[in-house]
């Protein structure tokens, strides 16, 4: 283990679709974890923004941009960028500055304004961007990647349309707790069935959203917490950020074509699964001490392949899992706890760190209906374009 951090705060703005800009979202919440931590702005010695690549030139420097919104004071800033995984790797920026010395008190602040519709990329020609090329030249939307990924469960495994709804209904119903959520209505089984076919055999209410929304972290060290007067703080004890291992045999996106090296036999440890594993090492623990997960639910069908990932069940059991109720509300290893990205839709700089502030609250015992009883460890898991593997294990 690489030490711990702890938690001192957590915030979040709602997700929805405002029509306001990502910098008061994202100062929102700030605040709030400002106000969660007990601390003022000017006790703040470094900001990390994770950042966006929709907003024009001042996402690109989300952690100056959140830092003038506050208000200068000083503070050092860093802006990070890793797709989906952008959350994740400021939190692990933060981390690395307290466990260094470089500072005791850092801000990371996420905040996205999503456009209507699924993600595409930005115009102009980009023949050596991958995920251009993925669009230009295949037509490969996200949502026709995650039928793939769908249809495969469906080949391999044997999962049905059913079990993708039944990761819709348990979703929905968690996220109807939850102030934070942008959908907060339970949804059925037959309402996932007749909504429409978007890229078969998903449905519309299979696959999330684009959102806007916030969330926003203060990090601090042991001591900076114990000085605060908390005993026991939420921790930090890992951050993974593994990239692929050639040859690659599960193609994700933007990925067109496999690996341009030499063949040879399967890596032995596939990318995600290793994103997860990593995290266990260095946490000194396994997913059987785990009492909650969130998870990077793209798709319903995306969220089963993550129970695998991440241990929770062996290859094509996650299907089986979810059917006993093991993942839901009061089951032996609620997944999503939150509502996930079901519930939420996707504000990308945002997601990752909205996962932490879920564990937070759960290992405090502050999340309301939604409460896992006993709470004691948690981890998150997500992935970004470009080979970013992301997840984060927090305990109390």
């Amino acid at each position: 283990m690489t030490g711990e951090v702890a938690v001192l705060g957590a915030g979040m703005h709602p997700w929805g679709k405002w029509g306001r800009g990502f910098v008061e979202y994202g100062t929102k919440a700030a605040r709030a974890a400002l106000a969660d931590a007990g601390l003022e702005w000017s006790a703040i010695q470094s900001v990390v923004g994770a950042n966006t690549v929709r907003c024009g030139y001042p996402g690109q420097v989300a952690g100056a941009t959140f830092a003038r919104a506050l208000g200068w004071q000083g503070a050092r800033v860093t802006s990070v960028y890793a797709a989906c995984a952008s959350g994740a790797r400021a939190i692990d920026t933060a981390r690395a500055q307290i466990l260094s010395g470089m500072a005791d008190t850092v801000l990371v602040v996420g905040s996205d304004a999503a456009p209507k519709g699924f993600f595409a990329p930005a115009g102009g020609e980009r023949p050596d961007d991958p995920d251009w090329l993925r669009f230009r030249v295949l037509g490969a939307t996200n949502p026709a990647y995650f039928a793939l990924w769908a249809r495969r469960r469906m080949a391999m495994y044997g999962d049905t349309a059913e079990d993708f709804a039944r990761v819709k209904v348990k979703n929905a119903a968690a996220g109807a707790a939850n102030p934070y959520a942008r959908y907060r209505s339970p949804v059925t089984a037959e309402e996932v069935a007749a909504s429409p076919v978007v890229a078969d055999p998903l449905r519309l209410l299979d696959i999330c959203a684009t959102s806007d929304g916030a969330a926003a972290l203060v990090l601090g060290s042991m001591a900076t917490a114990r000085r605060l007067g908390m005993s026991r703080p939420v921790r930090i004890r890992a951050v993974s950020s593994v990239s692929p291992t050639h040859p690659r045999t599960a193609l994700d996106l933007p990925d067109i074509a496999t690996d341009s090296a030499p063949p040879g036999s399967p890596a032995a440890d596939p990318f995600r699964p290793s994103i997860a594993r990593a995290a266990y090492e260095e946490a000194g623990l396994g997913p059987e001490d785990l009492s909650l997960a969130e998870v990077y639910d793209l798709s319903t069908a995306l969220e089963l392949e993550w129970y695998e990932d991440m241990g929770l069940c062996g290859p094509g059991e996650a299907a089986k899992l979810l059917r006993e109720g093991a993942t839901s509300l009061g089951g032996r290893i609620p997944v999503n706890p939150s509502g996930g990205l079901a519930s939420f839709g996707e504000a990308v700089p945002a997601q990752a760190i909205a996962q932490v502030c879920e564990l937070t609250w759960q290992l405090r015992g502050q999340a309301g209906e939604r409460q896992v009883a006993g709470a004691s460890a948690g981890i998150t898991v997500n992935q970004g374009l470009f080979g970013h593997g992301s997840s984060v294990v927090a305990v109390r």
